[in-house]
C-alpha cells in the first residue's frame, strides 16, 4: 500500500476498503493510443490470509469486452495464476493489468469473440 501511495505508477490508483484490508478498490486508466483509448476502469482485489503466497482474486467492476477478460470480470493473466510469485505487490499486479489492456494477448483468450475482433482489426 505504501509503495502504491508513494511511487504510484501513471494511471493507477488503489487502496484497501476502510473496513476490510483484504478488499481493495482500484482504478486503471489507459493511454489514448491504447486499444481501449483513454478508458478508465474500476477493479476489486480480494485477498485471503494466504496472500502473498497466493494471488488475490482480481475482477473488473467496469463491464469489459476484452480478449483476456471473462464475462464475470476476472482476468486471464499468468501472474494471477500459474506465474504468481509472493514478490508481486498490488502495484505490480495493477501495472501488469494495465499493460494487458494496452497490449491484449489474443493467443490466450478469455473472450474468444473479443480476441477474434481484436485480431481482425489489428491487421
Amino acid at each position: 500500500f505504501k509503495r502504491l501511495q508513494q511511487d504510484r505508477p501513471l494511471g493507477i490508483s488503489g487502496a484497501p476498503c476502510d473496513d476490510n484490508i483484504m478488499l481493495w478498490n482500484a482504478v486503471i486508466s489507459v493511454p489514448d493510443a491504447a486499444p481501449w483509448d483513454g478508458g478508465t476502469f474500476k477493479l476489486t482485489l480480494q485477498s485471503t490470509e494466504d496472500y502473498p503466497n497466493k494471488p488475490p482474486t482480481v475482477r473488473f467492476v467496469s463491464r469489459m469486452f476484452h480478449p483476456n477478460i471473462y464475462a464475470d470480470g476476472s482476468i486471464c493473466l499468468d501472474i494471477l495464476q500459474n506465474q504468481w510469485s509472493p514478490i508481486y505487490d498490488v502495484a505490480a499486479i495493477l501495472t501488469s493489468i494495465q499493460s494487458l489492456l494496452c497490449d491484449p494477448n489474443p493467443n490466450s483468450p478469455a473472450n474468444s469473440e473479443a480476441a477474434r475482433m481484436f485480431s481482425e482489426n489489428k491487421r
